[in-house]
């Protein structure tokens, strides 16, 4: 079943009954398919819960401003070449200082295609960090990047960067759907992240427009919002200055 109205997906989200897609249990210790079976994102019940409580742990002690500063920072210090800079400074921030295999753990994190590459990478972060650092990690790789991404694809000079952010996880998200299993019948759903952002039936008077359910909603929201947003000003900033 395909979503597409925001008080559907809404609702979907906020219902314990829906559950992400299952992924293998069975993977070798220290592999990508091992990684995915041991993180809050394709967890469910108490085990995400717990899970989940361990990455807002860790970020409680992060500050967002200090954060969109250093991405900036490092994003001048390079050049504008900004990619990786998001885990490089979240990496910092958590004590890891090497963050090169990132991108290739991330290749397949969400998608959970494996390869020995992917396997190689997600071996190397264990012995730099437990598997809440590279959660987050692999987070600020593959949806903080896509979102800096798709921002500078609508931006203009003059835009203020906080805006564009936020009309960008609107309208452009990095993650274009979400799926859900119904464990009542087996169903899988999917929510059209696009088109339930744009539902004229769900825009809040106050906010003048559709409010967005690309970070999550209801059981399962996103455990670093403010993060992310503050990684991806702090590159786009470094690249207007």
């Amino acid at each position: 079943m395909l979503i597409t109205r925001h008080a559907e997906a809404a609702a979907v989200l906020a219902d314990t009954r829906y559950v992400p897609p299952p992924v293998r249990q069975d993977g070798a210790e220290g592999t990508l398919a091992w990684l995915r079976a041991h993180v809050s994102r394709f967890s469910t019940g108490e085990t995400h819960a717990r899970r989940r409580r361990e990455l807002v742990e860790l970020l409680r002690g992060l500050d967002p401003a200090a954060l969109r500063s250093a991405a900036a920072t490092l994003t001048r210090e390079r050049g504008g070449d900004w990619r990786g800079v998001p885990a490089a400074v979240l990496g910092a921030a958590l004590g890891v200082e090497d963050t090169s295999a990132v991108p290739a753990a991330a290749a397949g994190y969400l998608s959970g295609e494996e390869s020995p590459q992917a396997d190689a990478a997600v071996a190397e972060l264990l012995k730099l960090a437990g598997v809440p650092v590279i959660t987050l990690l692999l987070q600020a790789h593959a949806a903080t990047e896509g979102l800096i991404e798709n921002a500078l694809e609508h931006a203009h000079p003059g835009d203020d960067i906080d805006v564009l952010l936020c009309e960008t996880l609107r309208q452009d998200p990095p993650l274009k759907a979400t799926r859900r299993l119904d464990t009542r019948t087996g169903d899988e759903v999917t929510i059209d992240l696009v088109a339930v952002n744009r539902d004229p039936d769900a825009v809040d008077p106050a906010l003048g427009h559709v409010p967005h359910l690309t970070f999550g909603h209801g059981v399962r929201p996103c455990p670093a919002p403010e993060h992310a947003l503050a990684l991806a000003a702090g590159v786009l900033e470094g690249l207007t200055a």
